[in-house]
């Protein structure tokens, strides 16, 4: 994949499993507001998308609504991070990739993501991370992936996404980035990878 410049990584799912930190994190808020904790379709769309859409549809009146969003404000995330696991491949491929290839994250967290790697110590690994809270329209509209190539002055199919949702996979396509599916078969992608140390070889050995 020699006009591959560029690996651009989704936060939740893939570089972490953060289902133990959403779960928490939404639970505290919906606990604070005298609300049932998250059911599975519930906990599955906080997982994909930015806090104000999940917000959003987890309050659904406007008074609750901006009550909630209030409260969300005081809440220092930070005492959630320890509920998240990193995926076991991620450091040792960042250090593959670091001499050849730009890095880059794009996720729907909104203000969470510096902290996340500070306690992880993964900071130094990457060129740039774009959230939620820097763009008009976060996933699964493209805004995320297009200031990525921006940025870097980059053309799409200069890099690839992996991802492990369908609002990744919607904000691929848009974008006009190959996605690699990350232990999601239900995704249409030109590839599918169960660890990420697989990338390794799509790397070395495929073209898209």
């Amino acid at each position: 994949m020699d006009n591959v410049r560029m690996v651009i990584f989704d936060c939740d799912g893939v570089m972490f499993d953060s289902k133990g930190a959403n779960t928490a994190y939404y639970n505290d808020i919906l606990s604070h507001f005298n609300r049932p904790e998250l059911t599975d379709k519930q906990l599955a769309y906080a997982h994909q998308h930015a806090v104000s859409a999940v917000l959003s549809y987890l309050f659904n009146d406007k008074e609750a609504l901006g009550a909630a969003k209030a409260y969300q404000q005081e809440i220092d995330y930070r005492q959630f991070i320890r509920y998240m696991t990193m995926e076991p491949d991620l450091q040792d491929l960042l250090k593959w990739l670091k001499p050849k290839y730009m890095t880059a994250i794009a996720t729907n967290r909104t203000y969470t993501m510096d902290w996340v790697l500070e306690a992880f110590d993964l900071g130094a690994y990457f060129d740039l991370v774009v959230c939620a809270g820097d763009v008009v329209h976060p996933k699964p509209e493209p805004d995320i992936l297009l200031k990525i190539l921006a940025d870097f002055r980059i053309q799409p199919h200069q890099a690839i996404y992996v991802g492990d949702s369908p609002v990744d996979e919607s904000a691929a396509e848009a974008a006009g980035i190959p996605l690699v599916a990350f232990s999601n078969p239900s995704l249409n992608a030109p590839y599918h990878i169960n660890r990420l140390k697989e990338l390794r070889s799509i790397l070395k050995n495929r073209h898209f």
